[in-house]
């Protein structure tokens, strides 16, 4: 029990970014556009200079560490006379931050907050791929819920078998369960 109330807020997740997946194209036609919008959070100078041979991946880290919003991220380009473009991934919106080397300038940008898109994206982390702890923590928090949803589903077929009365309604209903998972294995 104590466990159960403990993942409860990972089971109302999980089911919740589903059920956003599953109708997507329903759920997009709650907002104006496809993607959420992108608000300009500040501008400003940025005068660091990178050594010649640092990667675009050592300067988005650089950046970020300077900004204080050190976290898992994905850097595009920043070769080629391209602008450095840092995707801060965090849970209740992603930043988009800029770094124009021509001109020194960085833009920080936040993504408005839109509630399928959160558990979209909360539902997609993923953790152990990063070298940050909580992303760990994550990543463990979804181990333990996973584990836990095996434990409930062997143990209750450990009480189906256990509890005699339950054995001839149990078996129709797992039997019920395993053709229409096959019929959905073979359909997909």
């Amino acid at each position: 029990m104590y466990l159960g109330l403990f993942l409860a807020p990972w089971m109302l997740m999980y089911a919740a970014s589903t059920l956003v997946m599953t109708h997507r194209h329903t759920v997009a036609t709650f907002y104006p556009t496809r993607a959420p919008a992108m608000v300009v959070e500040r501008e400003l100078d940025y005068s660091r200079e990178f050594p010649a041979n640092a990667t675009p991946d050592q300067m988005g880290k650089q950046i970020l560490d300077d900004l204080g919003l050190t976290g898992t991220h994905r850097v595009t380009g920043g070769t080629g006379g391209k602008p450095l473009q840092i995707d801060r991934q965090q849970a209740l919106g992603s930043r988009r931050i800029t770094f124009d080397q021509k001109t020194g300038r960085i833009a920080v940008q936040r993504e408005k907050f839109r509630g399928s898109t959160f558990l979209e994206r909360m539902h997609r982390r993923r953790g152990f791929q990063q070298p940050y702890a909580v992303d760990d923590a994550w990543g463990f928090s979804v181990d333990l819920a996973m584990l836990t949803m095996v434990v409930w589903a062997l143990s209750g077929l450990w009480l189906w078998w256990e509890l005699r009365a339950t054995r001839l309604g149990g078996a129709l209903c797992l039997g019920a369960g395993i053709v229409l998972f096959a019929v959905f294995m073979a359909l997909i």
